[in-house]
């Protein structure tokens, strides 16, 4: 056979071979996941979740995948829901079965997504409606994901794994919730000042809602509504002393407490901002001393904790930035790895936070979840709108790291010994007949079991501002995680009384990692000079406000008055001004400069590494030919 003839039979067999390699390989239950995150493998909490399922679940997706304007990233993230449903197929054992349909214009498939409560979505080329979500049924339960958005991908595994759990569960468990933050959607009140519009609700209850059955309780109310599974506390302000004995007793019964306060609320500093100019000055902190002294927990609800290592960096007034570190930007580092609420978080934002210091008996377990650095200290929560950025950090002198959130489970002791506190409203003068003998005290005066109580330093980690980015997505409001903020919140109660196999799953599927040498960089560049640009933008200011008392200087015409040696300052002036700003442009520079010169070195290393690194394969294979 000639050379010819050869070479074109074994590129024939070589293409050959490779589309039978990639049949097979296609064809095999054998998956590989190569990224750092693993967000394409089932987490632990999935297979165990779907290894439950005891009556057969059947999973009906719809894609309108015909529909036209459909842009290719939206068609790579249906593939990407579908891969994931066949696995979730796969790893059920035969107890899961998945339909794909498309549901086309004027079609029985149209109508069904309709009736099953999907959301029509609007195809943002044509205007053309499509769908694209989830049914899952068991028997005759029925749950649904309305619409899928790739900007939730983050949440894609929770969000299957909770469909198919919640499908399930024919009653949801009670969760109590005391909150001064309006974390619910409030119904429009006419009487409201100025006819404002009411708020709307966060997220993060929407999440709860989404497992459980909320259940609103007043500050002002005397005991807890009967038949609550769990209980949530978020920023308590006036709680009443006989609400906090039920809080106690709910807790010494066995029932889990999550928790959380907050020295600096940006909620009711906004609010006070609004009420300003009527002389109302809200409470921004939140505190419940009597329990928490009882359970050996301190916290000082005026110190907000201050990191210079966590710092976040956010835009000025003058638009620059500026780190900012009572924002706390915190990574996996700062979480506890072996805690199943944040093991599998990424990063967190928490704003202007308090922190807890604990001091626990012996029968009481404390598991840190969330702790700053050691460059961390204490700043007056009343001083912080006062100072910029600069000023705060000059403020901050670190004395050791600083417990954010932990969890206490255990044997509690009482924080009302004398029992149930006495009704302050009766008076003595309306029992005018003899004493009577009082009734026997039955309350509780430790736990009964293994008591569990979640606390967090900090509430505005749970508003929308500090976990979400709002967008529009093919017609529908759509949202994208900033940090895991939303899976911290959700994780905490679930942990407490939801599925613990929902757990595992949090915090995947984020396809954009931080580039964590630039941020370092930044951080080092931003310690270097920020003193020399603080002290020559401080020249400036003062350069130009002189300037402009010269040139403020006008007769009554609006003629400036100028005399020679007036006019010779203000010419000396522009040139010290001109000179500072050439100045404050080459710190800024050399901000950058490493971080540029990092930037070319991978674009050039990206740009000429893969022809060299086929030009050394072809040398290789050329000599190995000669030998």
């Amino acid at each position: 056979m000639k050379t010819g003839s050869k070479a074109f039979v074994t590129i024939v067999l070589l293409f050959a071979g490779l589309v039978l390699v990639n049949y097979i390989a296609s064809q095999l239950p054998l998956r590989g996941d190569a990224t750092a995150g693993r967000i394409y493998t089932l987490s632990p909490g999935t297979k165990s979740l779907l290894a439950k399922i005891e009556e057969p679940v059947v999973i009906d997706y719809y894609f309108s995948k015909d529909a036209a304007g459909l842009r290719v990233s939206d068609k790579n993230y249906a593939e990407r829901v579908q891969e994931m449903l066949r696995q979730y197929v796969r790893a059920s054992r035969g107890k899961l079965t998945l339909n794909v349909i498309n549901p086309r214009p004027d079609t029985p498939e149209e109508e069904r997504a309709a009736a099953a409560g999907l959301q029509p979505q609007v195809a943002p080329m044509t205007g053309e409606s499509l769908y694209f979500g989830l049914v899952a049924i068991q028997a005759d339960q029925q749950k649904v994901i309305p619409a899928l958005s790739p900007q939730r991908e983050s949440f894609l595994e929770y969000d299957l794994s909770q469909l198919v759990y919640s499908v399930q569960q024919i009653t949801r468990k009670k969760l109590g919730l005391i909150s001064s933050i309006p974390l619910r959607a409030q119904p429009y009140n006419p009487m409201m000042m100025m006819g404002r519009p009411p708020e709307p609700g966060q997220l993060i209850a929407g999440e709860w809602e989404r497992s459980f059955e909320l259940v609103p309780v007043e500050a002002s109310a005397t005991e807890l509504p009967a038949g609550l599974d769990a209980l949530a506390i978020v920023h308590p302000q006036g709680v009443s002393s006989k609400l906090q004995y039920a809080i106690d007793q709910f807790l010494l019964g066995g029932k889990p407490v999550f928790l959380a306060v907050d020295p600096s609320s940006q909620h009711f500093k906004r609010q006070g901002g609004q009420g300003a100019m009527y002389g109302n000055t809200p409470n921004l902190s939140s505190d419940l001393p009597t329990l928490l002294k009882a359970y050996g927990v301190t916290y000082d609800s005026q110190q907000v904790v201050g990191d210079l290592a966590k710092a976040t960096q956010v835009q000025t007034g003058q638009g620059s930035v500026a780190r900012l570190p009572v924002w706390l930007s915190l990574t996996k580092e700062d979480l506890s790895t072996e805690a199943q609420p944040v093991a599998q978080l990424e990063s967190l934002l928490f704003v202007e936070s308090g922190s807890f210091r604990v001091n626990a008996p012996a029968d009481v377990t404390v598991t840190p979840l969330v702790k700053t650095s050691d460059q961390t200290g204490d700043i007056m929560a009343t001083t912080l709108q006062m100072m910029m950025p600069d000023q705060i950090a000059r403020q901050i002198l670190p004395s050791g790291e600083r417990t954010l959130a932990a969890l206490l489970t255990g044997k509690f002791k009482t924080a009302f010994p004398d029992g149930a506190p006495k009704d302050e409203t009766k008076k003595s003068d309306e029992a005018p007949f003899p004493a009577t003998t009082p009734a026997a005290d039955t309350s509780l005066k430790e736990s009964t079991g293994t008591s569990t109580l979640f606390l967090v330093a900090d509430t505005d980690w749970l508003l929308d501002d500090y976990s979400v980015r709002r967008m529009n997505f093919l017609g529908s409001q759509a949202v994208e995680p900033l940090n895991d903020n939303l899976a911290f919140g959700s994780n905490a109660v679930e942990f407490l009384a939801g599925s613990q196999d929902l757990i595992s799953i949090r915090g995947k599927g984020n396809s954009l990692r931080p580039f964590t040498v630039v941020a370092k960089m930044q951080v080092e560049a931003q310690k270097k000079y920020q003193q020399q640009l603080t002290a020559l933008e401080a020249r400036i200011g003062e350069v130009q406000s002189k300037l402009a008392e010269l040139q403020g200087k006008r007769t009554d015409g609006g003629r400036l008055i100028a005399t020679p040696e007036m006019q010779k300052a203000i010419d000396d002036f522009r040139k010290q001004e001109a000179v500072m700003n050439g100045e404050r442009r080459e710190i800024r520079r050399a901000l950058r400069e490493d971080i540029d010169a990092l930037e070319n070195r991978l674009l050039l290393i990206n740009l000429f590494a893969t022809p060299l690194l086929v030009g050394v394969f072809g040398l290789w294979f050329y000599r190995a030919r000669r030998t």
